[in-house]
Formats: C-alpha cells, structure tokens, sequence
C-alpha cells in the first residue's frame, strides 16, 4: 500500500513503521474489515471482543459511557445503548463546532432509531444531542480506538492525536478520574511486545484489550498524563478543529 494513504505519518518514525506493519498484516490475512490503511481498523471479530469487553464488572456498572467513532467500536456503542447506558461518541476528527453528541437509549426508542444504527457515526453525528466538552458528565468507562497496542498498557491510534487529546482535555475538566478505566478493542494481531510500542508522558496508558479470543487486564504501571500537553498540539489541530483555541483558553484560565 502507498505511504501517501498515511495522512498522519512523520510525527514518530517509529510508531509509522509499527501502524504500517499492522495494516499490513491485517490486509494479507484477510482478518481486516474494509479499508484498514490510515485509520482505526475494523477487524474480523470485532463483535466477540465487544462482548469480551462488556463481561468485565466495571464495564457492567457504568452508566455513563464514552466510546470512539470508529467502525471496530460499532459492537461497543451498541452493547451500551441496549445496556441502557447514556453513550458519549465523538463526532470524528472533531470537524465540527461541538466536539459530541450524547445518545440516550430512551430517546433514542421513543424517536424509533434503532440502536444499531445509532451505533453508526454517519446516524449518530446527525440524530445524538450535540454537546461541548464544558456541558459533559463525568464518565464511568472510557472506549478509545487503537492500531497496536501492548499486554502492558501500551497503546496508539492512526497517528492524529484525537484520542490522547480528547483524554487530556476530559482530564483537565474532570471529566475523567484516575479510576476511570480505559479500554479498548483489537484484532489479535494488533498486540506486539513492549518493546515494540513505547510510551511517552502524553500518551494515555490501558486498564483493558479485548480482542476476540481473550480479555487482557494490563494492570498498567505508566503514569497517565494529568491534561494536554498543549505544546505538543499540531498546527494542522488547531486548523481542523474549530472550538480548540477557544477551549484552551478557557482551561488554562480555569488555571490560573
């Protein structure tokens, strides 16, 4: 596959090679779902490791849940709506004025949107409630999309920073807490050794991974970062993601 279908490629040589090796894999195997290049990729058996995810106990207490928008975490926003849980899904790569949308299963039924389609990010960015990060609930379960991660915790996405972001901003308005589990759900090629995926200070670290055959409890000992690092913001960020400037401001006069 061509490196110019890598949109976020050049910001950590290593960890390009590591996403290219994986979507590789995934692509000569055939256990990847669609296209899987330069972006989260949905995988074969994506809805056995939802289930393996929601047999954990915390998982099963959450109310409040918020999970990424990507096509492998469908089985997972749609486990919590039929749970009963309030779902927070960002709307992807932030485009849009509000960051987003919160989905309530009993609005949902009474409008008559099945849950599987409100699963769906092309359904739920048009038919969920748009909020801002300021008017979110503190949440009970936090879902992220990841391209490889660790048995210790290690993770990365497709190279945007939209997850370590969005962590660090719902850190900083406490949103969410240092029990707060962060989980995620990969195919089984996904998980390399330690060595191969090192974390930095920004980087968010995983309590679970779920891949179709086991539930890996990482019992992680890397330090979660306590906001954004606002020094390691892109430019193309700042550019793409309207209410950003605007939000910092707000947070670091909340600093002050």
């Amino acid at each position: 596959m061509a490196e110019g279908v890598e949109r976020w490629q050049g910001r950590n040589g290593e960890k390009d090679a590591l996403r290219r090796e994986i979507w590789s894999a995934l692509e000569t195997i055939g256990a990847g779902v669609g296209p899987v290049w330069s972006r989260i990729p949905d995988f074969v058996g994506a809805e056995a490791a939802a289930a393996r995810l929601a047999a954990t106990a915390e998982w099963r207490a959450a109310r409040i849940v918020k999970c990424n928008p990507d096509p492998p975490q469908i089985p997972v926003r749609r486990r919590a709506l039929e749970e009963g849980k309030l779902l927070y899904a960002p709307v992807p790569e932030l485009v849009k004025p509000f960051p987003f949308v919160l989905l309530d299963p009993e609005a949902l039924a009474r409008r008559r949107i099945p849950f599987a389609d409100a699963a769906r990010s092309e359904v739920f960015v048009e038919e969920g409630e748009p909020v801002r990060f300021q008017d979110m609930r503190p949440m009970d379960f936090v879902v992220v999309g990841s391209v490889a991660v660790t048995r210790e915790g290690g993770r990365t996405g497709k190279g945007g920073g939209f997850a370590d972001l969005e962590l660090g901003i719902f850190r900083e308005l406490g949103l969410v807490r240092p029990s707060t589990p962060i989980a995620t759900t990969v195919h089984g090629l996904q998980v390399v050794d330690r060595e191969r995926l090192i974390m930095q200070a920004h980087d968010s670290a995983l309590h679970y991974v779920a891949t179709p055959d086991a539930l890996i409890e990482t019992r992680t000992t890397h330090r979660q970062p306590l906001g954004v690092d606002w020094d390691r913001v892109q430019p193309d960020q700042y550019a793409g993601i309207p209410f950003l400037r605007e939000l910092r401001a707000e947070i670091e006069g909340r600093r002050a």
